[in-house]
């Protein structure tokens, strides 16, 4: 009779065993699953909003090119005047990329950590 209850008690533990294993399996797919696609639609609207950014500070830089090119009198003045100005904003966010990258890992580590778990 003992060892009939250890018997069952050892297939219950497995069948136990084996539902634990499938739901922790189906968990996690799921939490990936939700990862993925929270990380897939912010790539997706940052990408969306940098070209709509992008080309809006393309037709301001091509207008305040031409402007200052009718002021100074000169059709390439002001094209090498906007794209100096470019170059020095380059230059600075390379010189201050540290200062830049701890807000971003802390605005980005905040919305990875409060929003996943």
């Amino acid at each position: 009779m003992a060892f009939e209850t250890l018997k069952k008690d050892l297939v219950d533990l497995d069948s136990d065993m084996r539902s634990y294993i499938e739901t922790n399996k189906a968990y996690y797919k799921l939490k990936v699953f939700k990862i993925l696609i929270g990380s897939i639609t912010t790539i997706t609207h940052s990408l969306l909003i940098g070209a709509i950014v992008f080309l809006a500070i393309f037709m301001i830089s091509l207008g305040i090119s031409m402007l200052i090119s009718e002021a100074i009198g000169n059709l390439y003045s002001g094209f090498l005047i906007v794209g100096a100005f470019y170059l020095v904003v380059a230059i600075g966010c390379y010189i201050f990329r540290s200062r830049l990258n701890r807000p971003l890992i802390k605005k980005f580590s905040k919305h990875y950590f409060d929003s996943y778990e």
